[in-house]
């Protein structure tokens, strides 16, 4: 039955985990056996980055990086699959970019809910909501809006690491940003999707629901994306959406039908396949 084949898939990953503990135990400089252990150097961050293939070994000397050289990566006893597989979670990022007006908030909104109600787990991540807390120190310069995109492509990852569905919303208009945030799950194997919110300007600042074009139209609000700063359309998005012609009903469906077709669908009930008692 699918229960058993679970319970020993589980027993297995437990025991390999419990040889590797040991075998990192038996190996470290803690274990003592009564003959003298040296611990090897440390390796800095960089160099351990490179010698697992994360970036090309050439790289090491030139790629921007911590800050900090006194920091090693610390491998959790788990990876993605394994993770997965025991808690029937598996994660993507979605990410939806388009102008100020287009529709991100309330179609991420949406489809969080309807993911959740689908015993999906799933988080949003808003534009505005995270300048409250994580990026409150950016501003709107281009050097803002690029740490801005990079911090929260690193959040996402750990989040899609965990096994949670997360949909980032934000206007992200610069094509360089939207493809490091998308090299940043491609280099762990990570789902990522990027689903341009395409509406016409015209139809964007008509809504302007937080009344940014017509101050940006008055002179009031420098560099406001659309007016005074420029979008990059997404060459070759996962998903187009139109929220000027679809309902949100049927952007939220598109989006949930691009998610099953690459194999992330709601976890079974065993109650649904076993009989409910």
């Amino acid at each position: 039955s699918c229960e058993m084949q679970r319970a020993g898939l589980t027993i297995a990953i437990k025991r390999s985990l419990n040889a590797r503990t040991a075998r990192n135990y038996l190996t470290s400089s803690t274990f003592s056996t009564g003959i003298s252990r040296v611990a090897p150097a440390a390796p800095s961050h960089k160099q351990l980055l490179a010698s697992r293939g994360v970036v090309p070994k050439s790289f090491v000397r030139t790629m921007a990086g911590p800050k900090s050289e006194n920091i090693v990566w610390s491998d959790a006893l788990l990876d993605t699959k394994q993770r997965s597989l025991l808690t029937g979670c598996r994660g993507a990022t979605i990410w939806l970019t388009g102008l100020s007006g287009s529709g991100k908030s309330t179609v991420s909104a949406l489809l969080e809910k309807r993911l959740i109600e689908e015993g999906l787990l799933a988080y949003r991540l808003d534009g505005d909501n995270v300048r409250f807390g994580l990026n409150q120190d950016l501003g709107f310069s281009e050097n803002d809006r690029k740490e801005n995109i990079r911090r929260i492509g690193e959040v996402c990852k750990l989040f899609t690491d965990a096994g949670v569905v997360t949909i980032a919303s934000f206007i992200s208009p610069y094509q360089s940003d939207r493809d490091a945030a998308r090299e940043i799950f491609r280099k762990d194997n990570l789902p990522f999707f990027e689903v341009y919110v395409k509406v016409p300007l015209d139809v964007a600042e008509s809504r302007d629901p937080k009344g940014l074009y017509k101050k940006a139209r008055a002179g009031n609000l420098k560099g406001f994306t659309g007016i005074d700063a420029p979008y990059e359309e997404p060459p070759s998005p996962e998903l187009v959406l139109s929220t000027h012609e679809d309902d949100l009903n049927e952007c939220v469906r598109k989006c949930m039908d691009m998610l099953s077709k690459a194999g992330i669908k709601p976890p079974v009930r065993m109650d649904s396949v076993m009989g409910a008692p």
